[in-house]
Order: C-alpha cells, then structure tokens, then sequence
C-alpha cells in the first residue's frame, strides 16, 4: 500500500468522523433529515479530499494527466489533483536502476556462437519524455540493450571479447545511450558479467594453450643449449691455448669421480697418457690423495656417532 493511500484514508476518517459528530449534534436539536443530510454531504467532502491527496516519496515523480491531455509533473511530497477530471498516468523512480540482459547463441565476427550476460545501469531524467514518449519504458530500455548487446557481438572477435570486456562495455553503454536519449533516459554505464562459449571450444583452447606453452618450454630449452654449447666453445678454446689447465681439469674430474663413487672408473688410454697416470708418480699421489680424503670423513663420521 501505497504511503498516499493511508495518509488519504486516515483524512477521510477524521472528516467522515467529524460529520458524524456534527450530525448526531444536529439530530439532537434537529430532525432526522437535517442530520442523515449532514452526514451525506460530511461522507461526500471527505471522499472527495481523501481522492485529492497524493503522497510522493523523495525519489518519485508523478506524471498528471487532466482529461487525457498532459497537465503537470507533481511530487516529491504532497500534492493535489481534482477526482475524476485528473488522472495519474505514472509513478516514475528516478532513482539508479540496474536491469540485468543477455544474448544467447549469438554469433561473434568470427562464426563463434557466445552467451554474454551483462548489466545496465541507468536513471530516468526527464519523466515527460519517459511517460508520454515511450509506452512502457522499461521493456524499450531491456530490448533496446539486447539489440544492442547483439549488435556489438556481431562485430567483435571472440578473442577480443574475451580479453576485452571493458572496451565492449564503453561501446555498449554509448549505443544504449543514444537509442534511449530521446527517452529522457540516461545509461550510467554498462557492466558484461560473463562470457560462455561452448564446451568443445573451451577444450580446444585449452589444448591450444598448453601447445603453446610447451612450444615455449622447447624454444627456452633449445636457448639454453645454444648457450651452453657457447660456453663449451669458449672453454674448448681456452684448453687448446693452454694445455696445463686441461691437465689440472682432466686430473680433477678423475679425481671426483673416485672420490664420489666407486674406485673403479673406466679412463681412456689417451686420457691415462696425458694426466701422466701410467707413472709411479701419478698413481701414488692420486692413491695418497684419495685416502687422504677417506681418513677424513671416516674420522668425522666416527666423532659424530661419539657426541
């Protein structure tokens, strides 16, 4: 119930109930007919007041019409129209509205079939125009979007529907915008929700995705060798220059092999040949070496176990 018809009602009772004081006065003193008269004319008056109050809220404007013809534009607050003769056509929110639309199954530029689901939100600025220029605006305002909504999805890739929303929305809100203007309404903005396309696509983008990953992952790898081979050039070419220091790192690696795995390591003759193993020498100090390294960690496993 609206705030105007208990605010009319609680008029008619006081002047209804005031009549019928006046009439059980006048009975008293009077006739009967004098003051059944007074009790008519007291129920006549406060029908015809209570039908001329209206009550708008802060955010309502009221659309007059007086004989079918446009008569004034009431509200907010209270206001009075003449019974019969005037004739309310709209209560109008001028407030912030959101209506929410879609589009289903449309095509996107690209011959992808799409839902898109968005948001509208928008406020009615000249009531006249929304109430006498428009029959029931607020189904023009949800088709007018919908076409629109269509319209934009016709022209646009999927890939950038999907990666550009905030553009899609900026065109929407500027198409809705001008088809509603002349409505006296305006588009605030326009919000796209969600996008949905069918499942089968979204396993072959899937799949396309992660091919490219993995042809990312290969062209790193292949980066890399190219750059470890680069760096084995550079070494190769210092060790030609210098064969001391290819010595001391052939004696190195042998020497971590035999540290780290077994005592047996399988060298080539020419390796043997150019560290100068086959020597009493060479053996000696690479035996002495090694057992050199074994006391050590022995001694240190034995002092762990003690503590």
């Amino acid at each position: 119930m609206r705030k105007s018809s208990s605010f009319a009602a609680l008029i008619f009772i006081v002047i209804f109930g005031i009549g019928l004081g006046l009439a059980f006065a006048v009975y008293s003193a009077t006739t009967s007919t004098e003051s059944v008269l007074i009790g008519i004319v007291a129920f006549v008056i406060a029908l015809f007041v209570s039908l001329s109050i209206k009550v708008a809220d802060q955010w309502e404007k009221v659309v007059i019409l007086r004989l079918g013809k446009f008569r004034a534009l009431k509200g907010p607050g209270l206001f009075f129209i003449i019974p019969v003769i005037d004739q309310i056509a709209y209560w109008i929110d001028t407030r912030v509205i959101t209506s929410s639309f879609k589009a289903e199954k449309t095509l996107t530029k690209d011959t992808v079939p799409v839902d898109v689901e968005a948001v509208l939100f928008w406020k009615v600025l000249d009531p006249q125009k929304a109430a006498l220029d428009v029959a029931d605006y607020q189904s023009a305002i949800n088709w007018a979007s919908q076409t629109a909504l269509r319209d934009i999805i016709g022209k646009t890739m999927l890939s950038d529907m999907l990666e550009g929303r905030d553009k899609i929305s900026s065109e929407l809100q500027k198409v809705i915008d001008v088809r509603t203007e002349p409505w006296g309404i305006n588009v605030i903005s326009v919000e796209v929700k969600d996008v949905l396309i069918p499942s089968a696509l979204e396993d072959a983008m899937s799949m396309q995705a992660q091919a490219e990953r993995e042809r990312q992952a290969r062209v790193i790898l292949g980066d890399s060798e190219r750059q470890v081979a680069e760096k084995f050039e550079e070494a190769a070419r210092t060790y030609t220059n210098n064969p001391v220091a290819l010595h001391l790192r052939a004696m190195n690696m042998l020497y971590e092999g035999l540290k780290q795995n077994s005592t047996i390591v399988i060298v080539p003759s020419s390796a043997v040949d150019t560290m100068q193993l086959g020597g009493v020498a060479g053996l000696t100090a690479l035996t002495m070496g090694i057992g050199q390294e074994n006391a050590n960690r022995e001694k240190e496993s034995g002092s762990g176990k003690q503590e």
